[in-house]
């Protein structure tokens, strides 16, 4: 969760930090280890989310899908949004797809999972090995896919009367490494820092201000309205 948050949706989607690209790179592996996710896709899929939020044109909105529906099957609502070549050039023209992007990450984009399960297996042997590989397969569908999309959308506090019905699913966000605060996030969606009141917490802000110390991030934004824990 933490490489998807902080990489490929504050960094790439929003353009809220810049990453050094030693520590990009490390990001960008290791999601193609866990998730077998396209960078381009992704990033396109999201930003049609928040062009068209809770519209017919949104991707997997609980309003029109149903929150068990996106829930269950936010993974699919995903796949099929991220197979749709307009939706990739209208949304992610930017996204970098450089020699590597093109020669692995998106053209063996399985190839990582498969790589992780080897790797998993010659760690922790063939039964705990499976079993570890599994709940990392299940991390984004469950908690990204379907918790952020689905109660993101429907369940929590609003600390914001956004356009839309997003809402904070928890004031502390360290299972779902911030992305929790997703009423904070629709407010300002340019804002690296999820946590905007003083009881709230957001995890990856932490590694954000720790690579911005070790200078492997720069350019890094942040929302300063009511926020007293920068």
């Amino acid at each position: 969760m933490t490489t998807v948050s902080i990489y490929i949706h504050r960094a790439q989607t929003h353009g809220a930090l810049t990453l050094h690209p030693a520590i990009s790179h490390c990001f960008r592996a290791w999601q193609w280890l866990t998730t077998g996710m396209v960078t381009k896709e992704w990033v396109a899929v999201h930003r049609k989310h928040h062009a068209h939020v809770e519209t017919a044109l949104d991707p997997h909105s609980p309003k029109f899908y149903g929150l068990w529906h996106v829930i269950f099957f936010g993974a699919f609502l995903y796949r099929n949004a991220a197979r749709d070549e307009e939706t990739i050039r209208a949304f992610a023209k930017d996204i970098m797809n450089d020699r590597l992007e093109q020669m692995l990450y998106a053209r063996y984009s399985y190839a990582g999972l498969l790589l992780m399960l080897v790797i998993d297996v010659i760690l922790f042997g063939a039964v705990w090995g499976a079993g570890v590989w599994i709940a990392q397969m299940l991390c984004i569908p469950v908690f990204g896919a379907g918790a952020i999309n689905g109660f993101g959308h429907s369940i929590g506090y609003r600390n914001y009367a956004t356009n839309d019905a997003s809402r904070n699913i928890l004031p502390f966000g360290f299972v779902m490494a911030g992305e929790e605060l997703h009423n904070n996030h629709h407010e300002a969606q340019w804002s690296a820092k999820f946590s905007h009141r003083p009881w709230e917490y957001d995890i990856s802000w932490l590694y954000i201000r720790t690579l911005r110390a070790l200078r492997l991030a720069h350019h890094v934004k942040v929302r300063r309205v009511h926020d007293r824990t920068a």
